[in-house]
């Protein structure tokens, strides 16, 4: 997940057991999976040990989609995950035109194509404000608590952890994203058709039986089959 707040450690156990649940599933003699939460150790990962499959975040997989030739197999319904939707956050500022031309802090700014072409769906470009970058996400609600950014650019997942945070009443979203399509689950080039399929077929299975705890543990309400139509609108607005 990318940007996710938590540790991988904290994440990787219950990645372990999905990939165990996938093997069983599909006749597998073994698995790895890795939990990522920041995009060029995942694209080291990526390089080095070319995975079949994968859970991506949406920016990822736009961003990855030709170079990797990604094909979509299905979606995975998460829902402490964020990136399904993007807000601005602001004590100060009562709408987005109170946000632009101010210091903007965000930990979602390193993919600028993203976040202007299929997050702000025209409302607004990164160019339109004061940049403030932050590495992690609750650095970047902290800018905001603390006045040294005018509004932050977060995601669901941040806004959900905003009220845990001391000094963040008055904190509120005065501008949010549509609803963006879910975690896409991906095959990688190098896996054959009836392998692809085969996966596919069993997507459905692996928040059932003994992997509903695992799914539960991480916050995967369910993974279901699916192809690239799915995502059709964010495609186009990435750029095809």
């Amino acid at each position: 997940m990318e940007n996710g707040i938590g540790t991988s450690s904290q994440a990787q156990k219950y990645v372990d057991k999905l990939v165990e649940t996938a093997a069983a599933e599909n006749g597998w003699s073994g698995g790895e999976g890795k939990y990522v939460t920041q995009r060029k150790s995942a694209e080291s990962y990526v390089s080095g040990k070319k995975p079949s499959y994968g859970f991506l975040s949406l920016g990822p997989y736009l961003a990855w989609r030709k170079s990797h030739s990604l094909e979509v197999l299905g979606v995975a319904d998460v829902d402490r995950a964020g990136g399904r939707r993007y807000h601005l956050v602001s004590k100060t500022a009562s709408a987005l035109s109170g946000c632009k031309g101010q210091k903007v802090a965000s930990n979602h700014a390193e993919d600028a194509a993203f976040i202007n072409k299929v997050v702000a769906g025209g409302s607004f470009t990164l160019g339109d404000f004061q940049l403030v970058t932050t590495r992690r996400p609750v650095q970047t609600l902290k800018a905001v608590i603390k006045g040294e950014a005018a509004c932050a650019l977060i995601d669901d997942a941040q806004l959900r952890e905003l009220p845990h945070i001391d000094g963040s009443a008055g904190v509120k979203s005065v501008w949010k994203s549509e609803e963006l399509p879910p975690m896409p689950v991906v095959a990688f080039s190098g896996t054959s058709s009836a392998e692809r399929a085969k996966f596919k077929a069993s997507l459905g299975s692996l928040c059932a039986g003994a992997g509903k705890q695992t799914c539960d543990k991480v916050g995967i309400r369910s993974i279901s089959a699916a192809d690239e139509s799915r995502f059709a609108k964010v495609i186009k607005a990435y750029g095809g």
